[in-house]
């Protein structure tokens, strides 16, 4: 329970109070609309017991008269209701969706390596929409009901108090049943929102991934995984339903008993003489307009347990530890020459599991380092801290004699380039990949790094040029393709330290002697770690380090390693066999 009011405590500071004065607006709104909505039962007592008995055409028109203003009064503030209340509604889920998509992004490489893309689509989208119903419809209902029930009962003490207190008994215990009922469903709400989000993730992965399905003919395999997440999903949207409904069951038959109640004693008090017609009339209207809003506050309530349900889990999005945290990285690189030293670095992905061993080697500024061994050594994890998307557990990575851990990640950044061995394309044109890390580079950049990644000698062929549509993730494109527009996006930011994984690995022979013109100009002046299979592109780098198991097994240059006919030596004259 302390749960439940701490986050409506929170939702309220975050979201409604910022927005109070188009609150107190909504508010003053409600406040007028459902004054008016009490002007038609008020009337109905006059219209029996004065106009109809007494024959009074002159009040008659009167009481017509106001009901008419009233009903216009109502569909006034109606309209301004929904204009006001719910269109800002909507324009906070669209900022509060902008606040976690910035978060997420802001967020660890470590977490996204946990995390399925589809779930963290389903949080930034779906978790926030909640807000409607706090600050929307739910806060309409909600305070709009109160209004009216308050109202209400004291009008209804007003003509018979013997009578409402008799209605009273069904629906304190209607409000027992839906105040345990809510303490049930919220925990289904908020494990919705989790099941949501894995099946979301998992859906996002297969259609990513048809083509690997299709080759393998694992459709039944796919079609049996989703079928169990959807099955999850319903099983936990039939125990919500369950609870739900056994609280609008309950309360129609405390409805029941309320008008069963009344019913009874009513007539019995008009037979006695101690209620007229028109206060009977009067009170079962106005005993409708209070029983009406507490019971949809079962509505309000499953309405309001989701939407905190969802905020809970944007929440928890929200209080994740960022990859630059606050306090910790307070130096700012105004420019950087690209000196890179890693003293005794070591690093593990999980508790006691360690990747790198006191891993320690100087680059200076334009030099090019070759990272080579076999896979699963170690040779991307080096790249990863090198590039600040890893934080070493132990020991210090410095650029230019700054400890790297307290530098800016933004002010770093800007000085570093990467093309990976995986080189994400967007979906749109060739043109508008390679502008990405300089959007507003000139016409002459752009073409000078086509043409030194060699792009143009593939897009002159396309009807379209530069502006051909590449498909989501360049899969209208072959791998070797894709990769020269990476490289051409990593000459257009004209890094000073630059990343190359495997920047090779995806071209044929003739385009690999292209791409290795281009990768000489691209390094030429620039800090470089080479992560590469293929040794022969990397005799020209001045220094070579060997990883083996976490470990710098040697170091050097390729003639000084080869001369010591030790690890690198094998694997250059096995390569050189094949």
């Amino acid at each position: 329970m302390s749960e439940k009011k701490v986050s409506i405590l929170k939702a309220f500071k975050t979201i409604i109070w910022p927005k109070r004065k188009l609150v107190l607006i909504g508010l003053l709104l409600i406040a007028i609309s459902k004054a008016a909505s009490f002007v038609a039962p008020i009337a109905s007592k006059y219209l029996i017991d004065d106009v109809i008995v007494k024959k009074d055409y002159t009040m008659l028109k009167y009481l017509v008269a106001g009901v008419m203003l009233a009903i216009l009064v109502q569909a006034i503030t109606s309209f301004l209701l929904t204009r006001i209340v719910s269109v800002q509604a909507q324009y906070l889920i669209s900022e509060l969706r902008a606040q976690v998509q910035k978060k997420v992004l802001a967020l660890p490489i470590s977490f996204f390596d946990n995390t399925k893309s589809g779930a963290l689509v389903s949080r930034i989208m779906s978790d926030v929409e909640g807000v409607r119903n706090l600050i929307g419809t739910g806060l309409v209902q909600l305070v709009g009901g109160t209004i009216t029930a308050v109202v209400s009962l004291i009008l209804l003490l007003d003509i018979s108090v013997p009578m409402t207190l008799i209605t009273f008994i069904p629906l304190i215990v209607f409000s027992v049943i839906a105040l345990k009922a809510f303490k049930i469903i919220r925990p289904i709400f908020r494990n919705r929102g989790k099941i949501n989000a894995e099946v979301k993730g998992r859906l996002t992965e297969t259609l990513g991934g048809i083509r690997v399905i299709k080759g393998f003919n694992a459709e039944k395999q796919e079609e049996a995984v989703f079928e169990v997440g959807v099955d999850r999903l319903y099983q936990n949207v039939k125990k919500s339903l369950t609870t739900t409904a056994f609280m609008s069951s309950s309360s129609t038959f405390l409805l029941g008993v309320a008008t069963t109640s009344v019913m009874g004693f009513g007539g019995y008090q008009i037979i006695e003489g101690s209620l007229t017609v028109g206060e009977f009339v009067q009170f079962t209207i106005l005993l409708g307009l209070m029983i009406a809003p507490i019971v949809q506050m079962s509505n309000i309530g499953s309405q309001l347990t989701e939407a905190l349900a969802g905020l809970d889990r944007t929440e928890e999005l929200m209080n994740t530890p960022e990859e630059a945290e606050e306090g910790e990285r307070t130096l700012q690189l105004d420019s950087i020459l690209g000196n890179v030293n890693f003293i005794n670095v070591s690093f593990s992905y999980e508790e006691e599991k360690e990747v790198l061993h006191n891993i320690s080697f100087k680059v200076k500024s334009g030099q090019v380092v070759a990272l080579v061994g076999s896979s699963g050594s170690g040779k991307s994890t080096i790249a990863g801290l090198a590039a600040s998307f890893l934080k070493p557990n132990s020991g210090t990575i410095t650029i230019d004699g700054q400890d790297l851990s307290q530098v800016d990640l933004n002010s770093f950044r800007q000085y570093l380039g990467v093309v990976l061995q995986d080189n994400f394309l967007f979906e749109g044109t060739i043109r508008e990949n390679i502008l990405f890390p300089r959007p507003d580079a000139s016409e002459e950049q752009l073409q000078r790094a086509v043409k030194a990644a060699y792009v143009d000698e593939f897009t002159d062929r396309f009807d379209e040029g530069l502006d051909t549509l590449i498909g989501e993730r360049g899969v209208k494109l072959s791998g070797g393709q894709r990769q020269r527009i990476a490289i051409a996006r990593a000459v257009l930011a004209d890094p000073r330290i630059l990343i190359l994984d495997e920047a090779t690995s995806n071209l044929d022979t003739e385009s690999e002697a292209l791409i290795q013109k281009s990768l000489a100009e691209l390094t030429k002046g620039r800090t470089t770690f080479v992560i590469a299979h293929r040794l022969s592109t990397i005799r020209k780098a001045d220094q070579i380090l060997v990883i083996e198991s976490g470990r710098i097994a040697e170091q050097g240059t390729h003639e000084e390693l080869i001369a010591s006919e030790g690890r690198y030596y094998n694997l250059f004259t096995y390569q050189a066999r094949i």
